[in-house]
Parts: C-alpha cells; structure tokens; sequence
C-alpha cells in the first residue's frame, strides 16, 4: 500500500533484529544484559588487579636474577682476566670438560654481532640491571655489551659459529627447541685491545618472560566456560523468573476476546504473584461488568421495543393516512435509533460469517435505494469481490456514503451529482496490488489538514461537522474503521485536490471475481 494508506502489517524482521530486540527490549534479555555485564566487569577488573600483582612479582625476580647472574659474571671476567693469556683456553677447556661454570665462555678477537629480543620491557629491564651492576665493578670506560637473545641463529663467535652448534654436553638441548626456546643472555666484555670475553648462559629461570603472557588460551578458555555456564544459568533463571509475566501478558491480550477467562494461576516472585492476583481480581470485575452490562441492555431493549410495537399497532388504527405515515416514519426512526445505540454500546462488529462478496452489487443496491430517496450520487463500477461480512461491509459503506451526501448536499454544489464512488484494483507490480480500491469522495468542505489524523478516532466530531448536524456523536467513521480494520484493509482520508473530501477503503481481494453468485444483504 503506499505511505498515505494506514496499515496496521508489520514486516518481518530478521534474526539480528530479532536478537538486538530480545537483548534491548525484553525483560529476560536485559537481566542477562545486566549479569553478563557485571560478570565480565568483575572479571575484568580481578584480571587487571591479578596482572599488576603478577607483573610486579616478575619485575622483583627479574631484578634478583639479574644480580645472581651480574655476580657470576663478574667473577669469570675477574679470574679469566688475572689469568696470562696463554693459560685462558686450557682453564676454559677444563671448565667445559668438568662443568665449572654456568656460562658458556669464549675469548673472541672482535665483537659479536647479537640481535636483541624486539619489543621486551622485561628483557631491557634485565639487561640494564646486569650492565649497572658490571659498570660498577668494573674500569671506568671499559666496554660491555649484555644482550638477552634468542638461542636460535645466535652466533657465539665472530666467524658464525652458532650456539646450536656447539655439543649438547655444553647446551642444554631442550633450551633450544625450536617450539619453545630459551632466551640466553650474552655479556661481551673487552679485556684487552682486539680482545673480547663471550659469556653467554640461560637465566635461573629459562622461561621467566612467560609470566607476563598473561593472556593466553590456558588462561582465557576457562574464564570463557566459566562466563559461558554463567550465562546459561543466567537465561535459565531468567526465563523462570519472566515465564509468570510471559502468561499474564497472554491473558491480558485475551481479556475482551473470550466470555468466561479462566483465572491464571498465582506463581512466580511476591511481586509477580501480586500483579497476577491484581489482574484476577481486575478480569473478574470486567467479567461482571460485561455480564450486568449484557442483562441491563436486553431489559433496556426489551422495555423500549415493547412499546414501540404497541404504538405501531395502535397507529394502524388512524384513520388520517398523512398522520399515520407520521406517526410511521417516526416509530420507524425510533426503532432505528434504539437498534442502532444498542448495537454501538454492544458490539461495533455484526456478527456474521464470511463468504466471497460482490462487492459492485453492493454498492448497486446502495447507489439505487440512494438516487429512489431523491439523492445524486456516481458510480463508476466494475466486477469486484471481497471475502468478508456482507453486513458489516454494507453498514461500513453505508455510513461513508450517507457521510458524502450530507456533506455534499449542504456544500451549494452546482454539478449534476452530490457524490462519487469510484470501483478500482491495485495495478501489478505496486503495493496495492491483489487489493479492492473503493473512493468515496464527496463535494463539500474537505476537512481541515490538522484533523485528518484525528478522523476514525470514537465521538470525534469536528467544528464544521457540529454546526451543519448537531445530533451527531462521531462514531460513523470509528465504524467503518473498524470494520476495514476486522477485513484486513486500511482507510485513507484526504482533502481532493480539486475540492471535497475523500475516503478510500483498500480491502484484500478475493482470488475468485467471477462465476460467484451475489451476497448482498
């Protein structure tokens, strides 16, 4: 239907905006919104706190290791310097057969070249605290280099030689895996002109830069199971918690469509068990409300047409036939009046069952009994069917036309007709299409912009509407609206472009237009 048409469809909406609806807009998706949030803020906040303490312990056991390893150091580079240069390598040879030291000790005539692990606070912090505690206990101006590396590719001698080379007796082999090597820590110290001390060795602890990986997969999975069961039992409680308020919401929707409603039954929380016995108590008061209300209108009915019926038959007996019909046209407006403010008070739907519908025979008989009343009134027709209450539809269209007469009658309108009806179908292709268009339009004063939105809306009546009929009580288009409405259909109400007023019913039309015999009322 175009944007002008009111229609109360609503389109279906996909599986993410049924989610973002379910988190934001339901009861059982905001209180797990809330426990799932706060889940996740404590875990947060205890894994920031936990990652503080962790990072500090690491940094006080960084600092020590550095001086353990800084004093070991200090001592090999003093006994190898006290030594004549002709007895270093046999003490070194002599070292590495008996194991008498923890490093790894070359003499080198140049400087080895070693790549530094990238983007290690811990490592700088390592080797800073090293070369402080060796500066201070050495020459001034000697030179050092202390580099914590990987032991893959490290070279321990400026010809190439690499630290994977050198015999396992020298290496622990497992330090150097290649899934998970140990960082080695490499001093360089130049004892003489063109000579170079290479002391290179794993720290006390070989892995202890891990500590900060913090976040990893063996710590994360178990939160994420532990948020996971959290979550489930979140949705579990929720759906107990919202399954009370789930059926008052079903009964509530309920209340007006059913005679006698069953009680709900009183579970769930105080404050749910509270409203769930408000609203028994409230279903209870409306079921004997609408009970007296049905018993005081069949007396009220019963008392009226009773004597309606008497003067009827009384008046048969005037001899005057032009008092007679008087007397006839008013009993006959009487009983109109009492039929129609009980049905208004009652029901404002006919009750009555469904058939396909010739909607232009209708109108026909309509139009007919109209033009017969002295009215002048258009139609252009054409073989149209709808599926609906023959009734209902003939008292909708009724008062829409009764509507355009009057309107058009009191508007001094020169032409040859008060009003026009007009027969149409949805082209293919546009939203209208499959639907029954019926266009009432009438010749008088259009209604003001301002109140359009308000027509269709019970005892509304508007200023101009008032003063031309002041016994009107603004219900005729609040029953059509509600009859389209029962059909599936839509209303749209404007001001014609070239003057009056006009309504237009779309109703679903029937797959059958032909060959189906007429209902009309």
């Amino acid at each position: 239907m175009p944007a002008s048409i009111n229609s109360g469809t609503i389109g279906g909406r996909g599986w993410p905006q049924r989610f973002v609806a379910f988190l934001f807009d339901s009861l059982q998706g905001r209180f797990v919104l809330a426990m799932l949030g706060g889940l996740v803020l404590v875990q947060l906040l205890i894994n920031l706190l936990w990652y503080k303490q962790l990072e500090q312990r690491t940094t006080r056991q960084t600092e020590l290791a550095a001086h353990h390893v800084a004093s070991g150091a200090l001592g090999a580079l003093r006994a190898l310097r006290e030594l004549p240069a002709t007895y270093r390598p046999l003490l070194i040879e002599q070292l590495r057969t008996m194991g008498g030291t923890r490093f790894l000790v070359f003499f080198n005539n140049a400087e080895v070249a070693v790549q530094p692990l990238p983007d290690q606070a811990l490592a700088r912090l390592l080797e800073g605290r090293v070369r402080q505690e060796l500066l201070g206990q050495l020459a001034p101006g000697s030179r050092l280099r202390v580099t914590l590396a990987s032991p893959v590719g490290l070279k321990v001698s400026p010809s190439g030689a690499l630290l994977a080379d050198l015999p396992d007796s020298w290496v622990d082999p497992s330090l150097l895996d290649a899934e998970r090597p140990a960082p080695f820590l490499v001093i360089q110290a130049e004892t003489e002109p063109g000579q170079w001390l290479y002391l290179s060795s794993a720290m006390p602890d070989p892995y202890f830069l891990e500590q900060l990986e913090f976040f990893t997969w063996q710590r994360i999975v178990p939160q994420l199971l532990t948020l996971g069961l959290a979550l489930l039992m979140t949705l579990i409680t929720a759906r107990a918690l919202t399954s009370p308020l789930r059926g008052l919401s079903r009964a509530a929707a309920r209340v007006g469509r059913r005679a006698n409603p069953k009680p709900l039954t009183v579970t769930g929380t105080a404050e749910v068990r509270r409203a769930i016995e408000a609203f028994n108590e409230m279903q209870e008061r409306i079921r004997r409300y609408l009970s007296d209300r049905e018993r005081l209108f069949a007396s009220i009915s019963h008392d009226l047409r009773t004597p309606i019926t008497r003067l009827r038959l009384r008046s048969e007996l005037l001899d005057d036939p032009a008092v007679q019909d008087e007397f006839h046209e008013d009993l006959d407006e009487l009983d109109m009046m009492v039929k129609t403010a009980l049905q208004i008070v009652k029901d404002t739907d006919i009750h009555e069952n469904r058939v396909p519908v010739r909607i232009d025979l209708v109108l026909q008989k309509m139009v007919r009994d109209a033009r017969m009343a002295g009215q002048q009134i258009e139609l252009s027709e054409q073989p149209l069917t709808v599926f609906g209450k023959p009734l209902a539809l003939k008292r909708a269209l009724g008062n829409l036309i009764d509507n355009a007469m009057f309107y058009g009658a009191n508007a001094g309108h020169t032409g040859l007709h008060k009003a026009e009806l007009l027969m149409s179908v949805g082209a293919p292709g546009s939203p209208e299409e499959g639907l029954v268009l019926l266009t009432v339009r009438d010749f008088g004063p259009g209604v003001p912009d301002s109140a359009l939105a308000k027509l269709g809306q019970p005892y509304t009546r508007l200023a101009h509407g008032s003063k031309m009929r002041e016994e009107g009580l603004g219900l005729g288009l609040s029953i059509v609206r509600d009859i389209v409405a029962d059909h599936g259909g839509a209303l749209r109400f404007r001001n014609h472009p070239q003057g009056g007023f006009e309504v237009r019913v779309a109703l679903p039309g029937h797959p059958v237009q032909a060959n189906i015999p007429s209902n009309t009322p």
